[in-house]
């Protein structure tokens, strides 16, 4: 008996996968740039598929079904390795092995997909549900024959595609990091703000881009022996020179572009890097400029906001390590200055999403939740000045906080006297019923508007943990409003203007919901939300949409990422 006892817990708790940690066209000496990152362990079944992602390696173009790749218990079937199993140097022939075999390919999607679902629990201290039904993802590495790779809600999937390349040999989207992340991201996201898919503002439709993006460039940067071999110079050296670190030289690294493989072989694509938003030049009136409204730009200045706050602070970091020998630094430093700015800043990025509205976010709403959680889990910032550096770098992007926010950016705390007494305080902390009542019977002092549907839609309690170890316990908890009126009855109900050639007689859906932090003694910290009679964010939402054609007939009923994802590729 003790022995099974020990041998139960004894199991391990992460696992190391082989991966390609950039796009196979990055090489370092002639080789592509591959890691053993850690990822959950956990029984596979062939595919690899396990509790929260199945591989299954079909592809549709050509009807063919893939080997599945097979576990072979703790060991790394792609590890480089030599014959006296000591980890061998890179070469060609080892670079041959991982490209041409789609085992490997089905492997490196399921450890980057986990790696970046894991860094999602990670940060939000909890379990975190996929965007669509069940507990597991498919995902699908040679889905089809096109420059395109997405995620689907209603197909329970992520979907990779493949295509010939300018010099005629085959680019596999599954084996790109950038791409994967992003991916999964989509996943992720959909999971934590479902109704972030739903038809809003430019602004919404750009967050799930954009923010997919952050993740993507940021994670890179959690693998310091890759972004050791990417700083310029030799790769091998214990030193990096002082011009390899300066702003430009780091802005033009492969480390701040964006799928670089798939935008060096599709020539419509802008520069070598499929996004390079660390480019974009600080100090226009982007919001307002013709163009961004369109999601990818739009995502872009999300994604050049955080990244150029990622400069600074690392930068910054840098400055103060020191010469070692004439204008030369020591690269171990320098990389592990720039992964802790990174884990920090993806760290709020992900919390920061508890502390969006869960319906219609804009830009100015995710800068205030970001501030506001960083606040709430590091109250001194004086070290490394994060909040201080996004502030500047959103507004160099014409972002500012929310309109309703403190003079800080950050959400005002609720002062407000509610009803407690009729609620269960550890019911509070769990239970939709629950937080539903506390909501009706305060629905006054929430400013709830109460002729429309409402719906608790999750209860999530939450343990973040501070640089400094220090604990925060939250739970979140997400309320919608839905109200559904014909185009004549929108100004005298809400106030809202509809366009003016909008038929009388269509029927109009209005959403509107809010974000309720409780603290851990189960007392309302934040109410985070978009009320449903807003009347001049309903109006400009449905003009925008009016503008953009959303109530016309679908004409294409593929997922909304595969066409959108397609339309950025071509163009």
């Amino acid at each position: 008996m003790r022995n099974r006892r020990e041998s139960r817990h004894s199991l391990p708790h992460t696992r190391r996968l082989t991966i390609v940690a950039q796009d196979p066209s990055v090489k370092v000496g002639g080789n592509i740039l591959t890691a053993a990152i850690e990822v959950p362990a956990e029984q596979l079944q062939p595919g690899p598929c396990g509790y929260r992602v199945n591989v299954i390696d079909y592809d549709a173009t050509t009807g063919s079904l893939y080997e599945p790749w097979r576990d072979g218990g703790d060991r790394d079937p792609f590890a480089p390795t030599s014959r006296g199993g000591k980890p061998a140097k890179p070469s060609k022939q080892y670079d041959r092995r991982l490209l041409n075999d789609p085992r490997f390919h089905a492997q490196n999607v399921y450890a980057i997909v986990m790696r970046t679902l894991a860094r999602f629990e990670f940060a939000l201290g909890r379990r975190v549900p996929w965007g669509s039904d069940g507990h597991q993802l498919h995902v699908v590495p040679h889905a089809f024959a096109e420059a395109n790779a997405f995620y689907s809600r209603d197909d329970r999937g992520l979907f990779f595609g493949y295509f010939a390349g300018a010099s005629g040999k085959p680019v596999f989207t599954c084996l790109s990091h950038d791409v994967i992340a992003h991916e999964t991201t989509h996943a992720v996201l959909d999971g934590l703000r479902s109704r972030y898919l739903e038809p809003s503002s430019p602004d919404q439709a750009a967050f799930h881009e954009g923010f997919s993006d952050v993740v993507a460039l940021l994670s890179v940067f959690s693998i310091p022996g890759i972004v050791g071999k990417l700083l310029g110079g030799n790769p091998n050296a214990s030193t990096v020179s002082a011009a390899n670190l300066s702003r430009e030289a780091l802005c033009k690294s492969v480390l701040l572009g964006l799928a670089d493989e798939m935008g060096q072989e599709l020539s419509k694509v802008r520069g070598q890097a499929l996004r390079r938003s660390i480019a974009l030049v600080p100090g226009k009136p982007y919001m307002s400029m013709p163009g961004y409204d369109e999601e990818h730009e739009r995502g872009e200045l999300l994604v050049a906001a955080v990244m150029n706050a990622f400069l600074d602070i690392w930068l910054a970091r840098i400055a103060k390590i020191g010469f070692v020998a004439g204008r030369k630094r020591d690269r171990s430093l320098v990389v592990e200055e720039g992964a802790s700015a990174a884990e920090h800043l993806l760290t709020m990025a992900i919390r920061a999403i508890d502390y969006c509205p869960p319906t219609d976010i804009t830009f100015p709403d995710y800068l205030s939740a970001l501030l506001t959680v960083d606040r709430e889990v590091v109250p001194d910032d004086t070290r490394y000045r994060y909040r201080a550096a996004l502030l500047k770098s959103f507004k160099d992007f014409d972002i500012a906080p929310a309109s309703d926010a403190d003079a800080d950016g950050t959400w005002k705390r609720d002062d407000q006297t509610f009803v407690y007494s009729r609620t269960r305080f550890e019911s509070l902390l769990r239970d939709k019923e629950e937080v539903f009542r506390f909501v009706w019977e305060n629905r006054k002092a929430l400013e709830i508007d109460d002729r429309g549907y409402v719906e608790v839609q999750s209860v999530r309690p939450c343990m973040r943990v501070g640089p400094d170890g220090f604990i925060l316990r939250e739970t979140v908890a997400e309320y919608i409003q839905i109200m559904t009126l014909q185009a004549r009855e929108l100004k005298s109900a809400l106030g809202i203007q509809p366009p003016k050639d909008m038929p009388k007689d269509l029927r109009v859906r209005i959403f509107g919901g809010g974000a309720l932090i409780f603290d851990e003694y189960g007392q309302l910290k934040y109410h985070i939300a978009n009320k449903i009679e807003d009347r001049k964010r309903q109006t400009d939402r449905l003009h925008h949409l009016w503008k953009v054609g959303f109530f016309d007939e679908p004409a294409d009923v593929r997922s909304h990422f595969a066409s959108l994802h397609l339309a950025r590729a071509m163009t």
